[in-house]
């Protein structure tokens, strides 16, 4: 084996120290790089750290301001769509109680005014149709009493014609007064009128007729010579006193007929004047001795009247008053229903103005609900996002649905 040189070695050992150097050299290096590296990695951490706690506060921060703007945007809301609503309740409920309340309050005073006045004819009408028959009943014996006291007056007051012309009068006006009629009303006594040429008349009773008409009732025959017929002892006497009876009779119609009461100023006078003999026999003793006198009554236009005809006559004359009051009722029933009519179609009138008024009150709620939660991008579309982003909240918020057509709005 051959031995190296010296220079061999030189080169061999320093060959090895360059190598065990570089061996040591070299991972030194890379750990310090390493050691950069890291310490790099390190504060690029605590910066991205940083900026990561920044962002996350940055975050919640917007989320509380997020919440408090839903907060405060869902409180003012609501309180302003309570306080409109409340106001639009409020104020129709106003309008509306005052508005019906004006119309029904003279309504319900015209229906019941109605109803009493209506139920006031019908009690009326029924207890009239009562006393009717009643009076009815009893008129044959007043007829019969009132020719007794006639008869027994008439002896009486024989030869004062002053004082059987009082008398007359008297019973005149009590067969008035019995058939219903009312002094001043349906009948005036004694009342001075003028005729066409200024000559004051003063008939005896003016009865008043429905329709503006009047008759004119005379008692102011004289019943002399009726008495001395009456009391007579012969015959001969009795012709001669009902002979002269019946020219009393003739002579007072010529002078009623001649008074022309149908040209009396003020009144409206039928044709015929009524001449009253408060004795039915003093009228039928006469008619059945002499023929002609009924022809002489028309020709003249004076009808003579007792007590039974005159009686009747104006119970006739009442029950037209009493018709014509029943016709004055159903005239005034009549414009009372009329008024009560104008008066509910203004209230249904009113009635479909406050429902038009409603419609567009449910107009304007359909409006704010489209806007609150029906259409698009409403408010509460755009709230519903809030949990999902982390928006804290007790309940979660279901989405309204308005009320159909046929169910109450308010």
């Amino acid at each position: 084996m051959l031995a190296a040189s010296p220079d061999v070695r030189v080169v061999a050992l320093a060959s090895l120290t360059l190598g065990i150097g570089i061996g040591y050299v070299l991972p030194q290096f890379r750990v310090q790089r390493w050691r950069r590296g890291y310490e790099q990695l390190r504060t690029d951490f605590r910066v991205l750290e940083q900026q990561r706690q920044d962002d996350e506060r940055h975050y919640h921060e917007k989320i509380a301001m997020l919440q408090d703007n839903e907060t405060r945007v869902h409180t003012v809301f609501d309180n302003l769509a309570h306080q409109i609503i409340d106001e639009k309740i409020h104020s129709y409920s106003s309008i509306n109680q005052e508005r019906i309340s004006s119309l029904l309050q003279p309504l319900k005073e015209q229906i019941s005014g109605f109803g009493s006045r209506i139920e006031t004819i019908f009690t009326e009408e029924t207890r009239d149709r009562a006393s009717l028959k009643q009076e009815l009943l009893h008129l044959r014996e007043l007829n019969q009493r009132l020719n007794e006291e006639a008869a027994q007056l008439s002896r009486a007051l024989t030869g004062n014609r002053k004082t059987q012309g009082d008398w007359g009068e008297m019973i005149l006006e009590r067969l008035l007064e019995h058939a219903g009629l009312r002094n001043g009303h349906e009948y005036v006594t004694q009342t001075g009128w003028r005729t066409n040429d200024n000559r004051l008349r003063k008939p005896d009773v003016i009865v008043r007729l429905p329709g503006g008409r009047d008759v004119v009732i005379d008692s102011k025959v004289s019943l002399s010579a009726w008495q001395r017929y009456v009391g007579a002892v012969t015959d001969g006497d009795r012709a001669t006193a009902l002979e002269q009876h019946l020219q009393a009779i003739r002579q007072h119609m010529k002078s009623l007929s001649g008074k022309d009461y149908s040209s009396l100023q003020g009144i409206t006078s039928l044709d015929f004047v009524l001449m009253f003999i408060p004795i039915d026999a003093a009228f039928t003793s006469v008619v059945d001795n002499n023929e002609t006198l009924l022809n002489e009554m028309h020709a003249r236009q004076v009808i003579i009247v007792t007590p039974t005809t005159l009686l009747a006559v104006l119970r006739t004359i009442n029950h037209l008053w009493q018709g014509e009051k029943q016709n004055r009722n159903a005239r005034e029933i009549a414009e009372r229903a009329g008024a009560l009519y104008d008066k509910l179609k203004s209230f249904v009138d009113d009635m479909e103005r406050l429902g038009r008024q409603l419609d567009s009150c449910r107009t304007s709620f359909d409006q704010a609900m489209i806007k609150l939660a029906t259409g698009r991008g409403s408010l509460i579309d755009r709230a519903q996002p809030f949990p999902e982003l982390g928006v804290a909240v007790k309940t979660k918020m279901d989405t309204p649905h308005p009320p159909r057509r046929d169910e109450p709005t308010l």
